[in-house]
């Protein structure tokens, strides 16, 4: 019987587009979980979502409120998904109101805060009431099935490619999402290990929150999922997702993330117009070079390509920057979303040579002279 995705309405009231909203715009440009059939926000309401997000028109509607979503909507949808990912992890009065509202119209709870929902008493009794589920991403596994180091890791003998960044929010996620794509497309075996709450959303299969976990099981948890997609899948190569940066001194998700699957090389994400880090105005941004001597000082992988987020640039400043990180730093550099990954896609096959013998006859990735 193939599988039937969930419809889901998506709650991002201010924040579509933004960097708060990063998991409701993940979800909208790709899930394999959930059809996306509408967003609220009443900032952006009558829009198309993926309009707004730069994206080509995807028919997704943005509503003002949730009366007026299942007003138009032709059913009621099987989920109401949080989407929003503030540094704030607790949600409002008023967003504890409308959560209750979705689950009396029958609607399941997605929440990918560290505020668990089905913590909380109201919550837990309206569902029991409404007969809905409440799904908190976030929530660790019980302690029986958290897992320490092992050491399996160096089994793992096809290439691990951790996707990093230079701060938190700066594309990561859609870069990982976009090459694991383009390289399935081609006949490349590729699996995406997630460590966040919105990969998790979108239907990887491997992977946990990092930031939900003990730090004793951190590591022990990134090395098992890539074990796990190793032994379960037989792929050709494995895609980690990163999370925040390894310069960040706020987070150490990336420090866990490169000693947990030990990768064999990294891409390394970066929002060239960002002038200071995300939620933290009082801290300056790294550069990439600084940045990339962090990553190769404390791992063994080396960076082997940029790709840069587009934020607040024009078409020209993304094309002049491409260009001006390829020349300084001699590493193969795109913008995913406005370009494609053809460079990642033959960085990889020119680092490492047996995915060249996995890409189907009649598709070959463009030469990097070609995009240049």
């Amino acid at each position: 019987m193939a599988f039937v995705k969930e419809t889901a309405l998506v709650y991002c009231e201010n924040q579509f587009g933004l960097v708060d909203g990063k998991t409701a715009a993940g979800l909208v440009r790709h899930s394999e979980t959930y059809t996306i059939v509408g967003i609220i926000d009443s900032s952006l309401a009558g829009k198309d979502a993926g309009e707004e997000l730069g994206d080509k028109k995807n028919n997704i509607p943005i509503f003002a409120n949730l009366a007026q979503a299942l007003n138009k909507l032709a059913e009621v949808p099987n989920c109401y998904i949080y989407g929003k990912a503030p540094l704030d992890a607790c949600i409002s009065a008023d967003e504890k109101l409308l959560i209750l509202e979705a689950m009396s119209k029958g609607m399941d709870i997605v929440n990918g805060l560290h505020q668990f929902f089905s913590d909380d008493r109201e919550f837990v009794a309206m569902a029991v009431k409404c007969g809905i589920q409440i799904k908190d991403i976030r929530k660790p596994p019980q302690l029986k099935d958290l897992h320490v180091f092992t050491g399996q890791i160096a089994k793992v003998n096809i290439p691990v490619i951790a996707v990093l960044g230079t701060d938190c929010a700066c594309g990561k996620r859609t870069t990982a999402v976009e090459l694991n794509k383009a390289l399935n497309s081609l006949g490349i075996k590729s699996v995406m290990v997630a460590t966040g709450q919105t990969s998790l959303m979108q239907g990887s299969k491997y992977g946990a929150a990092m930031d939900a976990l003990v730090s004793q099981f951190a590591i022990g948890e990134i090395e098992n999922a890539v074990v796990r997609a190793f032994d379960g899948e037989n792929p050709d190569v494995i895609l980690v997702e990163g999370q925040s940066a390894v310069s960040h001194p706020a987070f150490m998700s990336s420090i866990a993330i490169l000693k947990g699957s030990m990768p064999d090389g990294v891409i390394l994400q970066h929002p060239p117009a960002r002038k200071v880090r995300c939620d933290f105005p009082l801290l300056n941004m790294p550069t990439v070079e600084s940045e990339i001597q962090l990553i190769e000082a404390i791992s063994q992988a080396q960076v082997i390509a940029i790709a840069l987020s587009h934020e607040n640039l024009s078409e020209e400043a993304v094309r002049k920057a491409i260009a001006d990180y390829e020349n300084r730093l001699q590493l193969p550099t795109t913008d995913v979303l406005n370009y494609g990954c053809q460079k990642l896609v033959q960085a990889l096959c020119d680092r490492f040579p047996k995915l060249n013998q996995k890409i189907k006859k009649d598709l070959q990735p463009i030469p990097l002279l070609a995009m240049s």
